[in-house]
This record gives C-alpha cells, sequence and structure tokens, in this order.
C-alpha cells in the first residue's frame, strides 16, 4: 500500500489550487484522486459555467502563478442592479475603491486548465479512480479505489463537490436549504454592449445575472422558480429570447442564445464539522450557497488559503493533527455560514412582493446606494476585503 502525506479527492479548481498551494509552500507527498479528467479540453467557444472572480481571489491565483496563464478573462468595472418591483437600484464602480475591477468573469474550465498545467507531476500523483471506502486508522487513512488499488494518507482532504463521497464515508452529516428553484445557465449574445458591467434584475419570479465574457458576449444565470425554470428549459429559443429581453427590460437590446441551455436545481449545503482528526473538507464539501452573489467559487480559494496556511505554519505537528485541522474550520466557517445566510435573507426579500416589503426593498437598496460609507462596506465585502493599493 503506498502512503502519502496528503491526499485529495476532488481535481477540480478548489482542489487542484491546493495542490500547487501545498506543493509550493511545503515538502510533502501528495496524491490527487478524481475519477473524471482534471484537465479540460479549451475550444475557442465560451463555456457556461463562470466565476466573478474577486480581487483577493486573483491575488492568490497569481501568488501561485495561474492567473497570467489562464486565457481568457473580462474584468468588470461596475456591477449594476435594479429591482422590477420598486423603485430600488445599486450601482458600484471599481473606481469608488481605487481599483481597477471589481472582478473578472472567468469561465471555470480555464482556472482549472491553468492549475493543472501548474501541478508539479513530479511531486503529485495523479490517480483516475473512484473512491469507494475510507477506514480511520491511528495515523490518518486508508482508502479504497474502485480500480482496486489502495492508499493510506496522514491528511486526507474532500475538495469532492456538493455531494462529496468523502464527507458521507466519513459520517459527517450536513444541513440543507432546498429553495424549490433551479438556475439556468447559457450563453448570450446582445445587441447592445454591456460596458464592461455585470447585471442583475430582480423580478417577481426569479432573478437574473448577466455576466459579460466579451463586449456582447455573456454569461446568463437566470435563477428562478421551478415552474418558471421548467418553461424556459422547454420552450423554443426564439420564445426563450424574448423572455430572456423583456426580463432585462431591453437594457441590451435582443439578447439571443449562442449556447445550450443548462440547469441544476438550487440548494444550499453546510457540512455540521468540517473537520475530523486527520480530515478536512474544503470548498462545495463543506458548504455551498446560492449563487446569487457568484461567491462560490471564491469561498472554496478562501478555505484552500486559510488551510494552507494553518498546515504551513504548524509544520511541527503531525499531519492531520486535530487541533491545526480545527484553527481552519473556526476561522472558515464565520465567513462562510454568514455568506450562505445572507444570500438566503436576500433571496426571501426579492421573492416578497406585497407592497410594503417592495417599498422598503426599494428604500433599502437606494439608501445604501446614496449613503458612501454603506456602499464601501457592501462592496469591499464583495471584494474579498481587498486592500485599496492592491
Amino acid at each position: 500500500m503506498k502512503e502519502f502525506d496528503v491526499i485529495i479527492v476532488g481535481g477540480g479548481m478548489i482542489g487542484l489550487s491546493l495542490v500547487v498551494e501545498l506543493s509550493k509552500k511545503m515538502e510533502l507527498s501528495i496524491a490527487i484522486i478524481d475519477p473524471n479528467n482534471s484537465n479540460p479540453t479549451i475550444t475557442d467557444s465560451f463555456h457556461t459555467r463562470v466565476s466573478a472572480i474577486t480581487p483577493s481571489t486573483q491575488d492568490f491565483l497569481c501568488s501561485i502563478n495561474v492567473w497570467d496563464k489562464i486565457k481568457r478573462k473580462k474584468g468588470f468595472s461596475a456591477t449594476k442592479v435594479w429591482d422590477q418591483n420598486s423603485h430600488g437600484h445599486l450601482n458600484f464602480y471599481a473606481k469608488d475603491e481605487g481599483i481597477e475591477y471589481l472582478g473578472h468573469i472567468v469561465e471555470n474550465d480555464l482556472i482549472q486548465a491553468a492549475l493543472f498545467n501548474a501541478v508539479d507531476q513530479s511531486k503529485v500523483t495523479m490517480i483516475n479512480a473512484k473512491l469507494t471506502e475510507l477506514t480511520k486508522t491511528d495515523s490518518g487513512y486508508t482508502l479504497d479505489l474502485d480500480n482496486g488499488e489502495n492508499y493510506s494518507c496522514n491528511l486526507l482532504i474532500g475538495a469532492d463537490g456538493p455531494h462529496s463521497k468523502v464527507r458521507g464515508l466519513a459520517e459527517i452529516q450536513v444541513t440543507e436549504h432546498d429553495y424549490q428553484q433551479k438556475a439556468i445557465i447559457a450563453n448570450i449574445v446582445s445587441e447592445k454592449p454591456l460596458m464592461d458591467t455585470t447585471w442583475q434584475r430582480f423580478l417577481t419570479d426569479s432573478i437574473l445575472a448577466i455576466l459579460p465574457l466579451s463586449e456582447n458576449q455573456a454569461s446568463i444565470v437566470w435563477s428562478c422558480k421551478e415552474t418558471l425554470a421548467n418553461e424556459l428549459e422547454t420552450t423554443t429559443i426564439s420564445i426563450f429570447n424574448k423572455m430572456l429581453s423583456e426580463a432585462s427590460e431591453y437594457q441590451f437590446g435582443s439578447l439571443e442564445l449562442q449556447s445550450s441551455k443548462k440547469s441544476f436545481p438550487l440548494v444550499s449545503r453546510s457540512a455540521k464539522e468540517y473537520v475530523l482528526e486527520n480530515l478536512a473538507l474544503i470548498g462545495d464539501a463543506a458548504h455551498n450557497i446560492h449563487p446569487l452573489a457568484g461567491q462560490g467559487a471564491n469561498l472554496g480559494f478562501s478555505d484552500v488559503i486559510e488551510l494552507s496556511k494553518q498546515l504551513s505554519e504548524n509544520i511541527d505537528k503531525p499531519m492531520g493533527d486535530f487541533i491545526v485541522l480545527r484553527k481552519y474550520a473556526r476561522a472558515r466557517r464565520l465567513d462562510n455560514e454568514m455568506m450562505s445566510k445572507t444570500m438566503t435573507g436576500l433571496d426571501w426579500i426579492y421573492k416578497e412582493n406585497n407592497e410594503s416589503i417592495r417599498w422598503l426593498r426599494g428604500y433599502g437598496m437606494n439608501l445604501i446606494d446614496e449613503t458612501p460609507i454603506l456602499k464601501s462596506f457592501f462592496q469591499r465585502q464583495a471584494l474579498g476585503k481587498v486592500n485599496k493599493n492592491s
């Protein structure tokens, strides 16, 4: 049985970034286990799954020499929010924080490909298989894989997404909140330019986010009540284009589909334990939230930053030491839970459409928009608490 210091289950963006970070900071034997191809094929067409990368996440990706290797990324210097059912609006601008961009819209596959190519293959073992069993030992875990192989490690990392096999086999409980919604994602082309701005419109039965990929191309995330989502999934392209253009009030002229439509149910999850002795969960395996603010990937990268910090600062402790792992869990749970509860609260506020709540909603949005201190606070939270001079 081959032994490793660290085994990471999950070769997506978050798992790969931890591999690159740990192999840069520490002398460790590391393996990644994933049944899928961790090196996606990149084409000239935009992919539909994207992330709104904050400046703090950009700083991290720069620190591991990955940011400049990402082939396509679209900076946005403004975020504009408006509400169908009130007079409310919010406008955030990078210049107000003394920075060039509020963030970048980047295709997930491009981030993952750049991270895969940054993995030092001489230091890391890539294992293409599925985890089937876990056994706790005195010094860590042994893992059984579906290819018949067995491995052991001192520290096991679950980076295997919202339906984490590691979490399940370790019998870590999870709390779930089903929003009774689906997100429709697709790429579109606009008649008028998108002006380096991310756009979000709150409607009676949905929330539409338009995330620019180029001057006239964008990714959309349309979070809908299930009845509307089912209609959007099955309707013709021409009717979908009309409904989409109307949902955006024709702010960008006509909007037209440029890709197939995909959908996924909206469920937030939080693991009751982020860590056990010799085991840690990161990214969506530990928590995943409503896509309202596009913060999911950023929270995962923040997990990576904190976990690698704790491990490298406590190199004198045994790998997988519970006290060290608990420091990571304590540092990250508050931020993750606050973001999740904020998204749930915002979703509730925008679903409620009686007159008094509509008025309060619009008043609150305008108050924030017109109060520089309040506006800067919310904007800097979304930026990932970036320093102005960064």
